[in-house]
């Protein structure tokens, strides 16, 4: 598979995957997230996304919604621990008008006090609304339990106390201290030549000042397993079952995605889906997950159910991470398990918009693509030992947390 790459004289990293079709998608991914704040300034991350949308030094608002609407494209943004991507999609002759906005609304937003002050509404709105969605609370909550004191379990929306409180200067501040051009990389998916590529980025980028980045985020050491049930106003029972597990750059980490999509990945014949929802019917919603950070990762089984059947389903729960730590997979089971995460990373890669996004984390995390032979190339290699093994140590029993909402 190509890729181009280039860096500017101002470290900013351009990434470039040709395709033939007649839209495509560009963006930039900053390594900068919630991770980077502190109590004072929580979600101002989150909120320095939407405050981008808001006014730059030749923009209003409404000409930054407007510059690609009106020609059919799209812009968004969105905010994680780690990292922060505002980007677009257009038909392929737009890729200019593109480049020039995200540009301008990263580089040169003004965040005028009386925008910042209408956003807040709109992000307490946001947090509300949130708090009335247990499924999405518990998630959050629960990497607040296990990361605890630690900026790892800070919710990405801060608080209605912490956003108040975020105001011009914060913002200068933060993205001062936080948004360096060697921490950034610009994707694009599309069909132009690399040539178009170098020439359009390098009139719109390379004026832009060199930023080095010196900051280091504080590494979490402190695990203990945790088990704890609230009360919540829920009609449903919600509960969460995790523990620690490999950081973006630790050698487990690609045995145990294979591992967490056998248990309770996408598909509809995962372990959980089979052993719990389809056997019993005793939940609607059971999935497992996980979370890969630069340094450590996390992984977590969710369920909602009936008061009535969560003893028996979290039970069901333990019965299939037990299995898969004392049983190995057969030859035929493993074959299937990678021919099933083979096909769905080669289904997901028609997604080109993902892909771009995907391209900038994975230059972020590594510097590096890996194409899809080698990927494919490294999930043969895991062995049904491996994967026992690995079971073992994320799955063990006494290492577990958990986190219930049970109804009042």
């Amino acid at each position: 598979m190509e890729y181009n790459f280039l860096e500017l004289k101002n470290g900013i990293r351009i990434i470039h995957k040709p395709t033939k079709s007649k839209v495509a998608h560009c963006g930039f991914i900053i390594n900068t997230g919630s991770r980077d704040e502190t109590t004072d300034n929580s979600g101002i991350t989150h909120f320095i996304e939407h405050a981008l949308f808001k006014g730059t030094e030749k923009r209003k608002s409404h000409h930054i919604l407007n510059r690609l609407d009106n020609v059919g494209g799209e812009i968004n943004a969105f905010t994680t621990k780690e990292q922060t991507s505002i980007y677009a999609s257009f038909t392929n002759q737009h890729f200019e008008r593109a480049l020039e906005l995200l540009s301008d609304i990263l580089f040169n937003s003004t965040f005028p006090e009386k925008e910042l002050f209408k956003e807040k509404d709109v992000i307490i709105d946001e947090i509300n609304s949130y708090l009335d969605s247990p499924y999405e609370q518990i998630y959050d909550d629960f990497e607040d339990l296990i990361f605890k004191d630690h900026a790892l379990g800070m919710n990405i929306l801060g608080t209605i106390e912490s956003v108040k409180k975020i105001d011009r200067n914060k913002i200068l501040d933060f993205i001062k201290a936080n948004y360096c051009t060697s921490d950034i990389i610009f994707s694009i998916v599309g069909d132009y030549s690399f040539n178009f590529i170098e020439k359009k980025c390098k009139k719109h980028l390379d004026k832009i000042p060199e930023k080095t980045n010196t900051n280091k985020r504080l590494s979490f050491k402190n695990y203990h397993p945790v088990i704890k049930e609230l009360k919540k106003d829920v009609f449903q029972t919600h509960c969460i079952i995790g523990n620690l597990a490999y950081g973006a750059h630790q050698k487990n980490k690609s045995a145990f995605i294979l591992l967490n999509n056998i248990l309770g990945g996408p598909a509809m014949n995962s372990r959980l889906n089979m052993g719990i929802r389809e056997k019993y019917g005793f939940t609607y919603n059971i999935e497992s997950s996980y979370t890969i950070f630069s340094d450590i990762g996390l992984f977590y089984v969710y369920l909602g159910t009936d008061q009535k059947y969560i003893d028996k389903s979290i039970k069901l729960v333990h019965k299939e991470l037990k299995l898969l730590r004392d049983k190995k997979l057969s030859s035929s089971q493993l074959i299937k398990a990678k021919q099933q995460i083979i096909g769905q990373i080669t289904l997901s890669e028609e997604n080109n918009c993902n892909v771009m996004l995907s391209m900038g984390k994975s230059m972020l995390m590594y510097n590096r693509i890996d194409d899809l032979h080698k990927t494919f190339a490294d999930i043969e290699k895991i062995s049904a030992q491996h994967l026992i093994e690995i079971a073992n140590e994320i799955f063990d029993k006494n290492q577990l947390s958990s986190l219930i909402f049970t109804p009042n």
